[in-house]
């Protein structure tokens, strides 16, 4: 038996002339060069939309927009990477007309054109949109944290702040010590010198404490990660917490495009409800949304919001379970809106005593206990309380609209947590490579971008794409 042989290195041979011949004709490659060449490079906003009267010429903005966009649809996305395919892929020499510019202005790009990169992918979701391509008539929101550019050794609170700082001020005192021995000695001066650069050192280090320490204040915040001070440390548990970025996406669940996207600093999404479905309401210019979440989007306040605005939430109500014996739940407690009271199991009645302005939530507290004969079952204490948030109606519907169609949560979880593992399997397990909030959301822009232009050549082809976008 035989092995299939390649050719001879050597042999001459006749290879088709033209570099179009080795692009196949459904590659997603053509779909990008589609896609950029109709866009409006000076409405983006971005650098060099329009060429330089004079100097020598730079490269066309359109050029390093489809680098970036074929880049991150094959998970390459450091400059140098970038660099060096545009020297051995083909795809990418016919895509750029065999341009191969050098990894320090790839970068340059991706850092100066923030607001036209976020620009381009809301670009693709209006097209999609004028192309009835998604109808929104249910939106999956849901989070997930991305890590950042720096170590969780680097978070700094102000314990570790005061800490390092003692310790920087007695090496200091140490250093000042040997040069005042090495003025009353005879010591060389090689000696003295490499004292003063590590004095200088410290006290540039000291400099540097004393400036997280003042923005720690400032802030009214608890850490810092030195060196990505746009990132928070988060995660799940009561371990340490990686920095880390909040992706929030909101995915037409008919078709699981990604309709909306923000990348924000908040640890959790209790506080996102709103503020994404209203976003994701204005981009889709809706006159009215029904969104699906999960518990931790569970907040009254954005609840009501939502419903003010022509937005129908469907999220689970996320509610505080009395874990300190087996006593009468809260729902065993009827409100009565008449009085603005409650009553108890034994009919007694709960009044209102105080709002509760941190936890947004009234107190109300029973007029007497005394002698009834199921407290044992409901307190230990001489009278029983029980809170009603201030949103309380707003909770209530929104949680009996998934408790009256359970498959709301099935539709949000297929929705929303697909197109997060596909980008995250693009990212390399969801990292950045970029410090700073303006650039995270760069590189978001790019993902969520790259993600529904797959999506949609799922959908309909990468030729029928081509088409509607030429």
């Amino acid at each position: 038996m035989r092995y299939i042989r390649g050719g001879d290195r050597n042999q001459a041979s006749f290879l088709p002339a033209r570099i179009d011949d080795y692009v196949a004709a459904d590659a997603a490659v053509r779909v990008i060069d589609a896609f950029v060449e109709g866009l409006d490079m000076f409405g983006l906003g971005l650098v060099r939309a329009t060429p330089a009267a004079t100097g020598r010429p730079g490269y066309d903005p359109r050029d390093l927009l489809k680098l970036y966009i074929y880049g991150y649809l094959n998970e390459v996305r450091s400059s140098r990477k970038l660099e060096r395919e545009c020297r051995r892929n083909v795809e990418l020499m016919w895509l750029l007309g065999r341009l191969a510019p050098d990894f320090k202005t790839i970068a340059d790009f991706r850092r100066d054109n923030a607001a036209g990169i976020v620009g381009a992918c809301r670009a693709f979701v209006l097209f999609c949109r004028e192309q009835g391509l998604f109808a929104a008539r249910l939106v999956a929101l849901d989070g997930s944290k991305f890590r950042a550019v720096a170590s969780a050794k680097r978070i700094m609170g102000e314990r570790k702040v005061a800490e390092e700082a003692g310790r920087i001020d007695q090496q200091i005192a140490a250093y000042l010590a040997n040069l005042d021995s090495i003025d009353a000695g005879e010591r060389a001066d090689s000696d003295a010198e490499q004292t003063a650069a590590a004095l200088q050192a410290l006290r540039a280090r000291r400099t540097d404490l004393d400036a997280l320490a003042a923005r720690l204040k400032a802030e009214d915040r608890t850490s810092l990660v030195e060196g990505e001070l746009d990132a928070r440390p988060m995660g799940k548990g009561a371990g340490s917490k990686p920095p880390s970025y909040n992706v929030q996406t909101a995915v037409d669940a008919a078709t699981g495009l990604i309709v909306h996207h923000e990348v924000t600093t908040e640890p959790t999404d209790n506080r996102l409800l709103h503020p994404m479905a209203k976003a994701t309401k204005d981009a889709v210019a809706a006159d009215t949304l029904t969104v699906v979440a999960d518990a931790g989007y569970s907040n009254g306040a954005d609840a009501a919001a939502c419903e003010n605005d022509g937005i129908t939430p469907c999220v689970p109500a996320n509610r505080a379970v009395n874990n300190q014996g087996d006593f009468f739940d809260r729902t065993a407690f009827i409100y009565e809106p008449q009085t603005d009271s409650f009553r108890c199991p034994a009919a007694r009645t709960l009044v209102r005593k105080q709002i509760l302005t941190r936890k947004q939530s009234v107190l109300y507290i029973a007029d007497d206990c005394s002698g009834c004969a199921l407290k044992p079952r409901c307190t230990r204490v001489e009278r029983r309380f029980v809170q009603r948030h201030l949103y309380e109606d707003a909770l209530q519907r929104m949680n009996a609209r998934v408790e009256a169609d359970p498959h709301l949560m099935r539709q949000r979880r297929c929705a929303a947590e697909h197109p997060f593992g596909t980008i995250k399997r693009m990212t390399a397990g969801g990292r950045f490579l970029t410090r700073g909030l303006t650039n995270v959301k760069t590189e978001a822009a790019l993902s969520v971008l790259v993600y529904n232009i797959m999506r949609v050549i799922n959908l309909i082809g990468s030729q029928s794409l081509k088409i509607r976008l030429a």
